[in-house]
């Protein structure tokens, strides 16, 4: 029998990974929030991999729960993530996946672009999504996966953000509105490059980003986070010093 899955938190993206999983032949073992972490670990000792599956508010007050038994298991996959986010609750090499499906309530995955992963269980996380027929694709290093980390951000981020004010879909904000998009990227690349302490050169990003953007260009840009992750892109900025006009602009126009 293989060993088993743990799974924390059991959203809809969760949701996605336990049944590939299940489908690869791994036992699955939820923990919800009205469960606790560590007895769950006196339980299940030695887990194939714990996939970390909350919230990205929830994501630093739960990584200082992760018991012992359980820090070389960790597999992490939420939006706005970058390696300080794990370098500073001591996590070295955890597996890391840049999702690029949706999963919405009611509705199948739908797949945008291929998702990146890497890390020690990432050709297992790999395998068990195609067993259920969502692509991905194994990195080979470090720097791939810091890559593919900020393009997710920059995608995320200059869609919403620039939804705020142009509302629509990817394909219409880059059709129509190209000046919004690119004058927002700029700011974000600009949070990125300090929050990261590398420099990344602007097209590549942005060729990327458009990658994902055809990928489906109807995916609407707004959602129900989009304000507070301006409020969070203002702050960092704020933090590290960094002139981010666009972002200022449409903050003061909301």
């Amino acid at each position: 029998m293989n060993k088993p899955v743990v799974v924390i938190g059991m959203g809809e993206m969760a949701g996605v990974f336990a049944r590939g999983f299940l489908r690869y032949g791994h036992p699955v073992f939820p923990v919800t929030r009205a469960m606790s972490i560590s007895e769950q670990a006196k339980q299940i000792t030695n887990p194939e991999l714990v996939l970390v599956a909350v919230a990205e508010n929830d994501l630093h007050p739960l990584l200082q729960q992760i018991p012992e038994v359980w820090r070389d298991k960790l597999v992490l996959l939420q939006n706005e993530l970058l390696p300080t986010d794990w370098k500073k609750h001591n996590f070295d090499r955890p597996t890391v996946i840049s999702v690029w499906f949706e999963k919405k309530k009611g509705q199948d995955a739908r797949v945008i672009i291929p998702s990146p992963v890497y890390g020690p269980k990432a050709q297992l996380v790999h395998d068990a999504l195609a067993s259920i027929d969502i692509a991905s694709r194994v990195l080979e290093n470090e720097e791939q996966l810091l890559f593919e980390l900020v393009v997710k951000n920059l995608y995320i981020l200059t869609s919403n953000i620039s939804g705020l004010v142009t509302g629509g879909n990817v394909g219409e904000l880059w059709s129509q509105h190209r000046d919004v998009a690119e004058a927002v990227a700029k700011d974000v690349i600009a949070i990125q490059q300090a929050l990261t302490g590398e420099s990344f050169e602007f097209q590549s990003l942005m060729d990327a980003m458009l990658v994902a953007f055809n990928g489906d260009t109807e995916h609407m840009c707004m959602g129900r986070s989009a304000p507070g992750r301006l409020q969070r892109a203002l702050s960092l900025a704020n933090e590290n010093g960094i002139d981010v006009p666009k972002l200022q602009t449409i903050a003061s126009a909301l």
